[in-house]
C-alpha cells in the first residue's frame, strides 16, 4: 500500500469508509426495495393496473444505472472522485421530484431512469473508490464487508416502504428517499478524502471511450467475468421486479411480503458476511466457481421438480429462494472485484464501461423472463437456469483460455 494510502486510512478508520462506502451503495436498494411494497399503488396512480407493466417501475431504475456511469465514470476520471458524486445527488433530488408529481407511467418511468442515471455515480464510483485504495483478495475482502453493511438497507426497505405507504402514501417513499440520500450525502461531502490522486488523473476527450475500450479489451478475462454479471444481475432483476407480484398475488401474503423479503435478504447478507473471509482463502475464482454451478443445480432442481408449472407450498419455494441467493451473494461478492482487477489504471471508465456491459445485458433479460411470470414462479427459475448455464460455460471457456496461455509461456 503506497504512502498515499496509509495516510487516507490514518484519516479516516477503515471501518467508517467501509460503512459509508456501503451507505452509497444503499441508497439504490432504498430506492428500489422500499418502493416494493407500493408497485400496485403506484401504478393505478399513473393509470396502470397491469402488473407485468408494473415491473418497469423497478426495471427502468436498473437501466439508469447502466447508462449513469458511462457519463460518471469518466468525469469521476478527470474531475475526481468527491465532486462527482455530490453532483449527482443534485440530479438525483430532480428526479425523485418528477416521480412525486408524476401522472403518468411515461413521466413515472422517466423519472425512475433519470433516478438510475444519478444512483449510477455513488454505486459506481464507491467501488472505484474502493479499487483506488486496494486491490487483489483484498479489495474482494472489503467489497465482501461492503456489501455485508450494505445488504441490511434491503432487509428493512420493504417494511419502511410499506410503513410509510400505510401511514401516508406512496409520494413519502420518494420523501424518505431524498431524506436517506441528503443525509448520506453530507456525510460523504464532510468526512471523505479525494482517493484519485492528481497525477492519476485522466483529462475529459471526445476519445475517452474509445481509448477506455480500447485498454478494456486487452483483458478478456475483465470482459467475461462481465459478462456473467450481466446474466446473474439479469436474472436476479427479474426477482426483484416479480417478488411483489409472486409473493402477494401468487401466494396472497401481501401483509407478510415485507417480512419475506426481509428474511431472503438475511441469507444474501450471511454468504457475503462469510465471503469476506472465505476469500482470503480459497480466493476469487474458485468461490465464484462453486457458487455459479450450485446457482445452477439449485434452479435446475427446481424445474425438475416443479415442471408442470403448480407452484409448491410456500415454504419449498422460501427454501429453495434461499438456497438460490445464498449462492448468489457468493458470486455477487466477487464479481465486479475480479473484473476490475486488471484495471486499476482505469478504474472509472472500467467500472464505466463494464456496468454499461452488464446493464444492457440484464435489462432486457429481467424484462423478457418477467413477462412469462403470470401465474407461476416455475418461468423465473427456468430463467435462472439459463442465465446460470450460460455463465458456467463463459466461466469455463475463460478457463481453458487461461491455461492454453500458461502452456505457451512454458514452451
Amino acid at each position: 500500500m503506497n504512502y498515499f494510502c496509509r495516510m487516507f486510512l490514518k484519516r479516516l478508520p477503515q471501518l467508517e469508509f467501509v460503512v459509508l462506502m456501503a451507505l452509497l451503495m444503499s441508497i439504490v436498494a432504498i430506492a428500489i426495495d422500499a418502493l416494493l411494497p407500493a408497485l400496485d399503488v403506484i401504478g393505478a396512480a399513473v393509470g396502470e393496473t397491469d402488473p407485468i407493466k408494473n415491473q418497469q417501475i423497478i426495471i427502468m431504475i436498473f437501466l439508469g444505472l447502466g447508462v449513469g456511469p458511462l457519463i460518471f465514470g469518466p468525469i469521476s476520471d478527470s474531475w475526481g472522485r468527491k465532486p462527482t458524486v455530490i453532483s449527482s445527488f443534485i440530479i438525483f433530488c430532480l428526479a425523485s421530484f418528477l416521480c412525486i408529481y408524476a401522472k403518468s407511467m411515461e413521466v413515472m418511468l422517466l423519472g425512475r431512469v433519470l433516478q438510475g442515471i444519478a444512483l449510477s455515480a455513488p454505486r459506481t464510483i464507491s467501488i472505484a473508490m474502493v479499487r483506488d485504495v486496494y486491490s487483489g483478495d483484498f479489495m474482494a475482502r472489503i467489497m465482501s464487508f461492503i456489501t455485508a453493511i450494505f445488504i441490511l438497507i434491503p432487509v428493512i426497505a420493504p417494511t419502511i416502504g410499506k410503513f410509510i405507504l400505510d401511514a401516508y402514501n406512496w409520494q413519502s417513499i420518494f420523501y424518505f428517499q431524498l431524506l436517506f440520500a441528503l443525509l448520506v450525502g453530507l456525510w460523504f461531502w464532510r468526512r471523505q478524502p479525494e482517493t484519485l490522486e492528481l497525477e492519476n488523473r485522466i483529462p475529459l476527450s471526445r476519445h475517452i471511450f474509445k481509448e477506455g475500450w480500447n485498454e478494456l479489451i486487452k483483458y478478456p478475462r475483465t470482459l467475461g467475468f462481465t459478462f456473467i454479471s450481466g446474466f446473474i444481475v439479469g436474472s436476479f432483476l427479474v426477482y426483484l421486479s416479480t417478488a411483489q407480484q409472486i409473493f402477494e398475488d401468487q401466494y396472497h401474503l401481501k401483509e407478510e411480503f415485507p417480512m419475506i423479503f426481509a428474511g431472503l435478504a438475511i441469507t444474501i447478507g450471511l454468504a457475503t458476511f462469510l465471503n469476506g473471509t472465505l476469500v482470503l482463502k480459497y480466493g476469487m475464482e474458485k468461490i465464484i466457481t462453486f457458487s455459479l454451478i450450485s446457482y445452477l443445480g439449485i434452479s435446475l432442481t427446481y424445474v425438475l421438480l416443479f415442471f408442470t408449472g403448480e407452484n409448491p407450498p410456500f415454504e419449498i419455494l422460501f427454501l429453495f429462494f434461499s438456497l438460490q441467493f445464498f449462492a448468489v451473494a457468493f458470486i455477487f461478492g466477487n464479481l465486479r472485484a475480479i473484473a476490475m482487477q486488471p484495471i486499476g489504471h482505469i478504474a472509472g471508465i472500467g467500472a464505466a464501461i463494464t456496468g454499461f456491459i452488464s446493464t444492457l445485458m440484464s435489462v432486457p433479460i429481467s424484462t423478457f423472463i418477467g413477462s412469462f411470470v403470470t401465474t407461476s414462479a416455475l418461468p423465473l427459475f427456468i430463467g435462472f437456469s439459463i442465465c446460470a448455464g450460460l455463465s458456467v460455460c463463459i466461466l469455463y471457456y475463460l478457463k481453458f483460455k487461461a491455461k492454453q496461455k500458461i502452456k505457451l509461456n512454458t514452451v
